[in-house]
C-alpha cells in the first residue's frame, strides 16, 4: 500500500468515531501541554535566578561565617583585621564589609520593617549598585559615624509614600534620625532578597547605634577580573586562615563563595526541580498512551471482518501491523501538536498575566512531539500485532 493511501485510510479510520477519538487524543494533549508548561516554568526559574545573580557582578567574592552568632570567641567573627588582610591582596580591587539587620523604619509616625545594610564607600562599586539621585555613602561618612542613609526605590516608596521626594528627608532607624542622601536605581530581586527594598548606612554608624559591637556579618570583595577569581579566592582563604589562626583549611569556620558557586548550586537545584516537574507531567502521558492502546484494541475488535477481508485479498501481516501503527502514531502526533501549542500558550499566559518566569525551549518541544510519536509506537504495537495474528477465515465469520 502506498504511503498516501495508507495515510488516507488511517485518517478515515480514526475519524469514524469522532467522540472516541477526541477523548483519546485529549489524554495526549493534556500530557504534552503539561510537560512543556512545567518544563518551561523550571527553565524560566533557572534563567531568572541566574540573571538576578548576574546583576551582582561576575567578579564578586563573598565571605561569610559558619558559626553560632552568640559565640564570644573572636576567632568565630569577621573583624576589621580580616578586612585589612584582604585589602593587601593584589588581585583584590575593593573590599566592602557589611553588617545586616532588620529593624523598623519610622517616618512621620508610620513604620515599616526593612533590611538595613551597614557598609562602606566601596559597596556600590563591588555590588554593582547605581545611584539614581544624590550620592552613596562616602569614606568621610564612615570615619565620622555620620547618620546618613541611601535608600532603594521600593524602600523609599514604602516608607515615604509614592509621590514624595526622598532626598534630604529624615527617617528614624531604631529611633535614631538618619538623613537620606541618595536613592539607588531599580535593580530587582536577587535570589530571596529584594535589592530595591534596602537601606544603606555607614558601617561604623550601624555598629555603634544598631548592632552594638564591632563584628562584621560578611565581606564583599571585588576582584580585578573574572579570570582571576579562582586565584583570588584561594588567596583570600589563606589570608583568613592566618587571621583566624586556623592551621587546617578543613577546619575553617568561614566560607568564601563566588557568584559562579552560587549559580552552579542554584542551577543544580533548578535542574532537579525541572526533572521532577517533567516526571510528574509524564505520568499523564502514560495514562494517555494507555487510552491509545484501549482505543486501538477496540478498533481491532470492531474491524475484525475488515482485517479478515484484507488478508483474504492478499494483505500481509506486516501490512496490517503498519496500518494500525500508522493510526496510533497519527493519533498521538495530532495530540502532540495540539498539546505543544497549548503548552506554549499556557507558558505565555503564566508569564504575561501571572508574572511567572517561563522559558520554552526548542528542545522541550522536539522532545514532547517525539515522545508523543513514541507513545503511538509503544502503545499501538500490541493492538497492531493482535490484529495481524487474526485468522482470515475466522475473522470473516466474526459477528
Amino acid at each position: 500500500m502506498r504511503l498516501k493511501d495508507l495515510l488516507i485510510e488511517a485518517l478515515l479510520s480514526i475519524t469514524a468515531n469522532k467522540t472516541r477519538t477526541f477523548l483519546t487524543v485529549l489524554g495526549i494533549v493534556i500530557g504534552i501541554s503539561s510537560v512543556i508548561s512545567l518544563i518551561s516554568i523550571g527553565q524560566g526559574a533557572q534563567s531568572s535566578v541566574k540573571s538576578q545573580i548576574g546583576t551582582l557582578g561576575s567578579n564578586l567574592l563573598t565571605v561569610s561565617m559558619n558559626f553560632n552568632r552568640n559565640s564570644l570567641n573572636t576567632s568565630e567573627m569577621l573583624t576589621t583585621d580580616d578586612v585589612k588582610a584582604i585589602e593587601k591582596i593584589s588581585l583584590v580591587k575593593a573590599v566592602a564589609p557589611q553588617v545586616s539587620t532588620n529593624t523598623q523604619i519610622v517616618y512621620k509616625g508610620a513604620g515599616v520593617n526593612t533590611q538595613i545594610i551597614g557598609t562602606n564607600d566601596n559597596y556600590d562599586d563591588v555590588r554593582n549598585i547605581t545611584i539614581d539621585k544624590g550620592s552613596f555613602i562616602s569614606s568621610k561618612d564612615v570615619t565620622s559615624y555620620t547618620k546618613v542613609a541611601v535608600v532603594g526605590p521600593t524602600a523609599a516608596e514604602n516608607i515615604l509614600g509614592e509621590n514624595r521626594e526622598p532626598l534630604n528627608e529624615t527617617i528614624k532607624i531604631d529611633g535614631i534620625g538618619f538623613k537620606i542622601i541618595g536613592v539607588t536605581k531599580t535593580k530587582g530581586q536577587s535570589g530571596m532578597t529584594n535589592q530595591d527594598n534596602m537601606i544603606y548606612i555607614p558601617i561604623s554608624t550601624a555598629q555603634r547605634y544598631l548592632t552594638g559591637n564591632d563584628s562584621i556579618s560578611s565581606i564583599n570583595i571585588g576582584v580585578i577580573s573574572e579570570n582571576a577569581m579562582n586565584e583570588a579566592k584561594q588567596q583570600v582563604t589563606l589570608a583568613l586562615l592566618k587571621t583566624h589562626n586556623i592551621a587546617d583549611s578543613s577546619s575553617a569556620n568561614f566560607t568564601v563563595s563566588s557568584q559562579t558557586d552560587v549559580v552552579e548550586t542554584i542551577s543544580s537545584v533548578s535542574e532537579t526541580f525541572t526533572l521532577l516537574l517533567a516526571a510528574i507531567a509524564a505520568i499523564s502521558l502514560v495514562v494517555g498512551g494507555i487510552g491509545i492502546m484501549n482505543m486501538m484494541l477496540t478498533n481491532v475488535t470492531e474491524r475484525t471482518k475488515e482485517i479478515g477481508l484484507r488478508k483474504a485479498i492478499g494483505a500481509s501481516s506486516t501490512d496490517i501491523v503498519v496500518q494500525f501503527l500508522t493510526e496510533a502514531i497519527l493519533l498521538t502526533s495530532f495530540g502532540g501538536i495540539i498539546g505543544t501549542l497549548l503548552g506554549v500558550l499556557l507558558s505565555y499566559v503564566l508569564t504575561q498575566f501571572f508574572n511567572i518566569a517561563t522559558t520554552v525551549s526548542v528542545s522541550s518541544i522536539v522532545l514532547a512531539v517525539g515522545v508523543s510519536a513514541g507513545i503511538g509506537l509503544v502503545f499501538g504495537f500490541y493492538p497492531a500485532k493482535r490484529a495481524a495474528r487474526l485468522d482470515p477465515i475466522q475473522s470473516l465469520r466474526y459477528e
